[in-house]
């Protein structure tokens, strides 16, 4: 069974959606690839799972969590759960290019695809996709947007520190 909760975050509301306790979803307001709201099923109080990963996502926003250790349900093809794990790998206050991810795959020439993958994650933040960047530094795609992703790289590389 589907629940969600929206909780206020200094990068705008985020939705939580837990689907039989399990967080599965983690979505911006006006994020690239979400879901339509009916799918989240119905709205919860925000204690048990969804209140755990609040109480984590707050503890990260104040700069005392720098890893995420809440159970996930990453619903996608095996390609993007084989990307998502390897978000998961990156430090905090890191990032990596898409082609490192392509080559830590083991499919070097799948920039693209890591890319695309990188789109659909379901579980933005804490399966931190705003740590690829681009070949060079560049800043690309980011389903919540760029000034978002360069707002969450500047927090986690200390630029942000006690804005929050």
């Amino acid at each position: 069974m589907k629940q969600h909760t929206v909780i206020d975050s200094p990068y705008g509301p985020l939705t939580l959606v837990v689907d039989d306790g399990v967080l599965c979803g983690l979505y911006m307001t006006d994020q690239r690839h979400r879901p339509p709201q009916e799918s989240f099923g119905e709205p919860a109080d925000g204690t048990g799972p969804l209140g755990a990963a609040a109480d984590q996502l707050d503890a990260y926003f104040s700069g005392r969590l720098r890893e995420f250790t809440l159970p996930l349900r990453l619903a996608g093809t095996p390609f993007q759960r084989r990307v998502w794990e390897q978000l998961c790998r990156i430090p905090y206050g890191e990032t990596r290019t898409y082609g490192e991810l392509a080559h830590a795959l083991g499919a070097p020439g799948a920039s693209r695809a890591v890319g695309l993958a990188n789109g659909k994650n379901p579980i933005g933040i804490i399966v931190p996709c705003h740590r690829v960047i681009g070949a060079g530094g560049s800043l690309t795609g980011y389903g919540g947007g760029l000034a978002r992703k360069r707002r969450l790289l500047d927090f986690e590389q200390g630029a942000g520190a006690g804005l929050f």
